[in-house]
């Protein structure tokens, strides 16, 4: 599969899933799961684990918030009626489907080019250049910062202030990693964009080796952007059908 094509189906994908309701959410989950399991394989069970750890908070506390004390969906609430704890359930389900599946599904467009530099891929996007630019240099700083917050977490772990794992005394300390993470990735950013990319010319210097790779599409590529066609053109009509 080629990063264009890769990136259509992420995006009508993406497009679908913001406008499904319940029904189209859980056709949007059999397109996705096959496109996972077809394209990405293995690393998509990775993928799956943090979508999944990630969407857990929102669920469990929209469950909580609208189906244990609100008991009715916010659409009973603005048309005042009764309503009921199943239409919240399906309110919270919704959310936090869409979430999964907005999350699993850019993990695993990207995914798909695991076994080659994260460079080579954006090369290859139909994009104009200060667009790559820009993902360039968003990915440099992601990158830069992870290694931020892992110094930080090291350092926090090494003195004391806080445990490796679930304690106490994180739940009282966990501010001063937070305030940590936070002052190196101000400190970073502004060191990468004051001084050090100016410095080195980068922008100037990523023309040149962001020029494009030419990849014509493939059959994958035209099947899944039919499938995620698919899927849209199924969400449209859900709403269309719910609306009448």
């Amino acid at each position: 599969m080629t990063p264009n094509g890769a990136a259509v189906f992420a995006i009508v994908t993406l497009a679908a899933a913001v406008a499904a309701n319940l029904r189209g959410l859980g056709t949007l989950c059999f397109i996705v799961a096959a496109f996972a399991a077809t394209e990405v394989r293995g690393p998509a069970l990775t993928a799956l684990r943090r979508s999944i750890l990630i969407m857990l908070p929102l669920a469990a506390f929209m469950l909580a918030v609208w189906v244990g004390i609100v008991g009715r969906s916010p659409a009973e609430i603005a048309a005042r009626v009764d309503g009921s704890r199943l239409s919240a359930f399906a309110y919270a389900a919704t959310v936090s489907l869409r979430l999964f599946i907005i999350i699993f599904v850019v993990q695993a467009a990207l995914m798909c080019f695991h076994n080659e530099s994260p460079f080579t891929a954006i090369r290859a996007l139909t994009l104009p250049l200060p667009v790559k630019r820009l993902v360039v240099l968003t990915l440099s700083l992601i990158a830069t910062l992870r290694h931020a917050v892992d110094r930080s977490h090291t350092a926090l772990v090494s003195s004391g202030v806080i445990t490796r794992r679930l304690s106490l005394r994180n739940v009282m300390h966990g501010w001063v990693l937070i305030q940590s993470v936070w002052l190196t990735a101000i400190t970073t950013v502004l060191g990468r964009v004051r001084d050090k990319w100016p410095a080195e010319n980068t922008l100037v210097l990523l023309e040149p080796a962001l020029r494009p790779i030419v990849r014509p599409p493939g059959t994958a590529d035209v099947i899944w952007g039919a499938a995620a066609l698919t899927g849209l053109a199924f969400v449209i009509f859900e709403r269309v059908s719910g609306a009448a």
